[in-house]
Parts: C-alpha cells; sequence; structure tokens
C-alpha cells in the first residue's frame, strides 16, 4: 500500500511541469551559491591563471562529463534500456543538476524520473543511477590510492581512510555483488526483482568509460596546475580524484562545495607554492561547473520536442507533442 502511495506522489511531481522547473531553478541557484560563496578569492583565482590554459582544462572537463555519461548509458543499455545519444544526453546532464542540491538524492531522483519518460522503468533508471555512483566512487577511490601515496603523503595521512576503502569498492562492483544487492534493494522496497542484471562486459566498459573520465579529469587538474607554476600530472589526477569522491561522500555539501576545495589543496601542497594550491581549487571549481551548465544546455536544447509517454514505462506508447 505505502509503495502504490509512494508511486502515485512521484507520478504527480513528475507531472508538474511547475515544480520541475523550480526544482532546476533551486539548482541554479545552489550552483551559483558554489561559485559566488567565495567570489573575490574565485574571481583572483581565475585572474592569476592563463586564459589558454583554462579554456584547455575546460574542454577537458566537457569530455570528462561526457566520457561518464556514456558510462551510466552502458549501464542502461546492459539492463535492457539502450537510449539514443540525444535522449541520454537530455536525461544524464539535466538530472546532473540536481547534484548541487544539498543531499545529493536529487540528481538520482531526477534521472530516475526522466529516464522514465523514455520507457526506462524506475527500477532499471534507478539502478542505473546507484551503480554509475558506486562506479564513479570506486574508481576514483582506485586512482587516488595508486597515485597518492607516492606523491603526496600529506593527503595520504588527511584521506587515508578513502584509500583503504578503494578495494573494497572495486570488488563490490563484480557482477554478482552487483545483482545480489539491487535484487535486495529492491526486495526491501517490495519491487520485483531486475529482469536483466549487469554482465562482466557490462561492467567492465562501465568502468573503463568511468576511468577514462577521470583521466581527462586529471588532466584537466594538471593543466590548472602548470598554470599555476606547478607539474605533475600523476599527482594532479590522483589529487582531483581523491577530491570529488570526498566531495561527493559529503552528501549535505552542495556539489562538494568546500570538501572538494580543501581536499585538492591538501593534495596539491607538495608541487606548488604556498596558496597556489588554493588558487588552483577555486579554478577548478569554476571551470567544472562551467562543463556541467553548458552539458545541460546542450540537454536542454536538445531536448526541447520530446515524446510524451503515457501509461507504465513498460508498455508506455510516444504522444507527439503538440
Amino acid at each position: 500500500m505505502r509503495t502504490d502511495y509512494s508511486d502515485r506522489v512521484i507520478s504527480r511531481l513528475r507531472a508538474s511541469r511547475l515544480l520541475r522547473v523550480a526544482l532546476v531553478v533551486v539548482a541554479l541557484v545552489f550552483c551559483g551559491y558554489g561559485l559566488f560563496s567565495r567570489w573575490d578569492d574565485t574571481r583572483r583565482a581565475v585572474t592569476q591563471l592563463s586564459w589558454p590554459y583554462i579554456g584547455a582544462a575546460l574542454l577537458a572537463g566537457v569530455l570528462g562529463l561526457g566520457a561518464w555519461m556514456q558510462a551510466w548509458r552502458s549501464l542502461l543499455s546492459g539492463l535492457g534500456s539502450p537510449l539514443p545519444p540525444r535522449a541520454a544526453v537530455r536525461v544524464y546532464f539535466v538530472s546532473q543538476l540536481g547534484k548541487y542540491i544539498p543531499g545529493s538524492v536529487w540528481a538520482f531522483v531526477a534521472q530516475m524520473e526522466l529516464a522514465k519518460e523514455h520507457r526506462v522503468p524506475r527500477e532499471r533508471g534507478g539502478s542505473a543511477a546507484l551503480l554509475a555512483m558506486a562506479t564513479t566512487i570506486a574508481t576514483g577511490c582506485a586512482v587516488a590510492a595508486v597515485t597518492l601515496p607516492l606523491t603526496s603523503s600529506d593527503a595520504t595521512h588527511r584521506y587515508w581512510w578513502l584509500l583503504v576503502l578503494a578495494p573494497i569498492f572495486i570488488g563490490l562492483l563484480h557482477p554478482r555483488v552487483v545483482a545480489f544487492a539491487l535484487n535486495r534493494a529492491l526486495r526491501l522496497a517490495r519491487r520485483p526483482p531486475l529482469t536483466r542484471t549487469a554482465g562482466l562486459g557490462t561492467m567492465s566498459l562501465t568502468v573503463a568509460w568511468t576511468v577514462l573520465g577521470w583521466v581527462l579529469f586529471g588532466v584537466h587538474a594538471w593543466l590548472l596546475v602548470r598554470a599555476a607554476g606547478g607539474s605533475g600530472l600523476f599527482l594532479a589526477s590522483g589529487a582531483y580524484a581523491l577530491a570529488f569522491t570526498a566531495g561527493f561522500l559529503v552528501v549535505i555539501a552542495p556539489g562538494g562545495v568546500g570538501v572538494r576545495e580543501a581536499a585538492l589543496t591538501v593534495a596539491l601542497g607538495p608541487v606548488l607554492p604556498v596558496g597556489a594550491p588554493l588558487v588552483v581549487a577555486l579554478a577548478s571549481r569554476v571551470v567544472m561547473t562551467i562543463a556541467d551548465l553548458a552539458w545541460a544546455g546542450v540537454a536542454v536544447l536538445l531536448g526541447t520536442r520530446h515524446p510524451v509517454l503515457e501509461g507504465d514505462a513498460e508498455t508506455a506508447v510516444p504522444r507527439p507533442v503538440e
């Protein structure tokens, strides 16, 4: 009974255009908060760096986000709901604005509900979203665990717990563990089990896309480090992976604001002069926020005319927008 009531509530929220617009506005407000909460420091940080480096870092960030979208898309396909690129871009990047709202659950809910409009069952969309998050955390911890002990003793000492979790998280990505965990969660939620689970090929492809994203984000961080007078691609990659993962796990911080900058500043300390790590951290916040907004803008443009689905996601028939 409770599940049916929840379904009706979510369906009503999903059908309300006003509410959906309001949620996007709230996400943009928090996104702006992340940029302007330390505006004087942020403005000085950006102006201290070379614009060609910042532009190249932005391109790397945009491509990295695209790789993560492909990782999520491969999960959906492996679970039985392949999405064409246009629909995948719309669902993924519009929903990602929700990560700027404190709690991190908003991006998950938005992704699940937007995917439902493209005939992706809610259980399957939720499973793909959870698996994408798990893969991001696991591979991020692994990248940090491989790089930081060799380059940043301060970061290793302060964030040792993330490095210890890396092999555990990687082991949890095994298809059998994934299938058991997802079906157990669905059972507790009084939902039917998945008809298909992510196999070894799907998980391998997802990990590959996610790692490619981390590599590109590492390049983005390295370019900003170079612009600040430092060097070290290895360290920059591990530092950003550590900072992003820490910010992601602290769910009360919208978009990891504050947490990500603190971790990145600590990790970059060995290769930059005093004050420069904070400059890089703030510049990275600006670059990655712009990359998120750029993809969201593309997603909105691509989704201005899309089929509206009626009925259950498994049997829905597209109704053209009038």
